[in-house]
């Protein structure tokens, strides 16, 4: 199920795309305002973000430059509302007013061809559910805190690859924050409490002067 980001200040409008794309099976999250909104589509990874430009506390093209700016959010495709015949930044734009079926229709144009999005994460006894947001080791759920998942999820879909702690708090807690290397340590820490135990694999590696990987030696596999 496809994830999109809405955020359009038109509280009609807001509800109409909403009903209209809840109907089509696209799973929403969105705002109405324009404050959050770069750290919403952070915290959401959407497949496809639509955007109003002319919001009554933020600037549409500044948010859409934040999100180009993002290293977990620049290819993700963007649609702009606006009022205006044309637009940069964006992927697409759609000129208001406008029908709701056309929106749709462009939706679905950016989505053709695209692989289906992976659902789930597994490797050996570790599961990571994305789209009920749950963590299971051997068959039991594992309670994380919304931070401590995503940190997991950002490491589990990328096994292998060696994160800086500059890179993972960009990644999982955004460029807005008030943390320091450091909170990654204890993130790690308490991630590795309790989803290792004394006979099971190593699912976070530490590499020496670099930072963070998930361990690639653990048999992996994603399913829709």
């Amino acid at each position: 199920m496809r994830k999109i980001v809405l955020i359009e200040d038109d509280a009609d409008l807001y509800s109409l795309i909403q009903y209209n794309l809840e109907k089509e099976g696209f799973t929403l999250a969105g705002s109405q305002t324009g404050k959050g909104a770069l750290e919403l589509c952070r915290r959401e990874r959407p497949d496809l973000i639509i955007l109003d430009i002319m919001l009554p506390d933020s600037d549409g093209l500044d948010i859409c430059k934040g999100i180009r700016a993002h290293p977990e959010l620049a290819s993700t495709p963007v649609i702009f509302l606006t009022a205006r015949a044309s637009e940069t930044g964006a992927n697409d734009y759609i000129v208001k007013p406008f029908f709701i079926r056309e929106l749709i229709a462009r939706i679905k144009i950016h989505f053709r061809g695209q692989p289906p999005v992976t659902k789930v994460l597994k490797a050996g006894d570790l599961e990571l559910d994305r789209g009920r947001c749950q963590v299971h080791l051997a068959g039991q759920e594992i309670t994380l805190t919304a931070t401590e998942f995503r940190l997991l999820e950002f490491l589990m879909s990328r096994p292998g690859v060696v994160f800086s702690r500059e890179q993972l708090l960009d990644a999982v807690w955004g460029h807005d924050r008030a943390v320091t290397d450091r909170t990654v340590d204890v993130y790690v820490l308490r991630l590795r409490q309790k989803i290792e135990t004394a006979d099971g694999p190593s699912f976070i590696r530490s590499v020496r002067g670099f930072g963070y990987s998930f361990n690639a030696d653990v048999p992996q596999e994603q399913l829709q």
